[in-house]
């Protein structure tokens, strides 16, 4: 990267370090004090499956891609003459959420490898609970916001308490600790078995099905029905707070790690979304939230009420609207690995420029059902539409296309649950969806999604905007950024590129109904023989 002269060891440099762990990688990023990345380094780790729609990642081997991207990330940023031992202020935190992990409070070691978010393991246990609890399958929406779904962290812990004999005998000799990736790696950080720090911040937890989103605390209620003890859950914090320093050991050590938040919240903040704004964050999955202020709504459309942020231990809550949809680029990774359609990512672009449209072709990719705003585990992938005229540059569109029907699904609904009152527009009375996250340097696709939502889509100068956030929660907190600072949008939509919708209304129209019509040949798949 290049620097100005003046940029030089100066020692009143400030430097906030950010780790972003996602799905199917790890990335460790420095920021300046204009939230500029002067170094950074990215490492991907294993993804398991053992059995069919289950997916495991292993806990241990997280903790060294965070040991390896900070090293490396600080080698670069030093190399390039950047004082970071000396000016660095802060570290942020985001992270995949939902994935579960148990492990032991004694050894530090991981009791059964962590389960991820798009698992569907939890099926038969949702579906017992559905039967027995009498609001059935929304029981606990009210208090939690979220249904009974495969999904969450609650259901994954019920089948490691229920299935694994570590677990069973940690919780009751009392050696057990629960925790999503954020409480894994801050526990680590903080020191470990040598006093790490128990912790979950309010974006985390709001994701278990155990917090109550009004109190932000574990609500009693939930535990006592799901029988599970309150002793092994973490502390939850807010947003931004110092909760602890950086314990030996690390490549950085004695610094406050003072910024925490789920992934897509961190993206919420990353992109400075306020109150009736939204943005859509595409990466293994796509995730569309929309801030709803300081009310929680109630989603009568297949949505998700959760958290947005809370900047810090007296801050007022912000709530959001969340759309989940658990296969975006998970799709296009899926026709590199498997079918070998394309060698890289980036390949499909490309392909799908190839061809002027799909010729017909629709794919809907529910490998493991569909989140929102259908909540189908039945559900399982389908192409339909397929002639002999079809080639492959036809499929690579229509996988493009099936994430941009998927988000156009959830805006649909957000606009629905909103109303008017709820969202924001611009002086033209358009209504602008933020995008980030890797996927949306593809071009073509950006230009698809404005097409098929019919309004305009705003993609930052920088598109990592997940590491931005928990970086600017960090940052807030030890006073190297104020609010104000990092809610100024006017400067960043001077470097932001706007997809206008160029399709025709009536096409528009046809494509969705087609897109209904795969969708619904997606239902009541689960049980295919082999």
């Amino acid at each position: 990267m290049s620097k100005k002269p003046e940029d030089s060891k100066k020692p009143d440099e400030v430097f906030i370090g950010s780790i972003d762990q996602g799905t199917t990688s790890t990335r460790f990023i420095i920021y300046d004090r204009s939230a500029r990345a002067i170094g950074s380094h990215q490492v991907e780790f294993t993804q398991f499956y053992p059995e069919a729609g289950w997916v495991e990642h292993d806990a241990m081997e997280i903790l060294e891609s965070v040991r390896v991207c900070m090293a490396k990330a600080l080698d670069k940023a030093t190399a390039d003459g950047h004082n970071v031992d000396s000016g660095l202020k802060a570290i942020g935190l985001t992270n995949q959420r939902e994935t579960t992990l148990v492990w032991s409070k004694s050894t530090g070691c991981p009791l059964y490898n962590a389960i991820v978010w798009m698992d569907v393991r939890t099926s038969s246990i949702c579906r017992k609970l559905e039967k027995e609890l009498s609001g059935g399958r929304t029981h606990f929406a009210e208090t939690c916001g979220l249904p009974i779904s495969t999904y969450f962290s609650a259901l994954k812990l019920l089948w490691l308490l229920e299935n694994v004999d570590n677990v069973k005998e940690a919780v009751q000799s009392g050696d057990a600790l629960f925790g999503t990736i954020d409480t894994w790696l801050i526990w680590n950080l903080t020191g470990g078995v040598k006093g790490g720090i128990h912790v979950t911040d309010v974006s985390n937890a709001s994701r278990t099905m155990l917090m109550n989103l009004k109190t932000l605390e574990w609500d009693s209620t939930i535990l006592k029905t799901l029988r599970i003890p309150a002793e092994i859950l973490p502390k939850i914090v807010s947003n931004s707070e110092i909760i602890g320093k950086i314990n030996t050991g690390w490549p950085i050590t004695g610094i406050p790690i003072s910024g925490c938040l789920g992934d897509q919240h961190a993206a919420m903040l990353g992109q400075a979304c306020r109150r009736g704004e939204a943005k859509s964050t595409y990466g293994t999955g796509a995730f569309i939230l929309l801030n709803t202020g300081e009310e929680i709504i109630q989603s009568t459309h297949g949505l998700l009420s959760t958290m947005a942020f809370k900047l810090g231990p007296k801050a007022s809550t912000n709530y959001a609207l969340e759309g989940s949809i658990a296969i975006a680029g998970a799709a296009v990774q899926w026709l590199r690995d498997s079918l070998g359609i394309i060698k890289s990512a980036s390949e499909i672009e490309d392909l799908a420029l190839q061809v002027e449209s799909t010729g017909g072709v629709y794919f809907v990719p529910a490998f493991n059902g569909l989140f929102a705003p259908w909540w189908r585990d039945d559900a399982r992938g389908v192409c339909i539409g397929i002639t002999r005229f079809t080639n492959k540059a036809h499929i690579c569109r229509a996988v493009l296309e099936s994430m941009c029907f998927q988000v156009k699904d959830v805006l649909d609904s957000m606009h629905k649950d909103a109303g008017e009152k709820g969202e924001v527009k611009n002086e033209k009375g358009e209504f602008l969806l933020r995008v980030d996250g890797g996927a949306t340097v593809n071009t073509l696709l950006m230009q698809i999604q404005a097409d098929l939502l019919g309004s305009p889509v705003v993609r930052p100068a920088d598109i990592e905007t997940t590491a931005l956030g928990a970086a600017y929660a960090a940052g807030l907190a030890v006073g190297v950024w104020s609010e104000k600072e990092i809610f100024a949008s006017e400067e960043r939509t001077k470097t932001s590129t706007i997809f206008r919708p160029k399709l025709d209304e009536e096409l528009r129209k046809k494509k969705l109904e087609s897109w209904f019509k795969a969708i619904s040949r997606t239902f009541d798949l689960a049980d295919l023989s082999l």
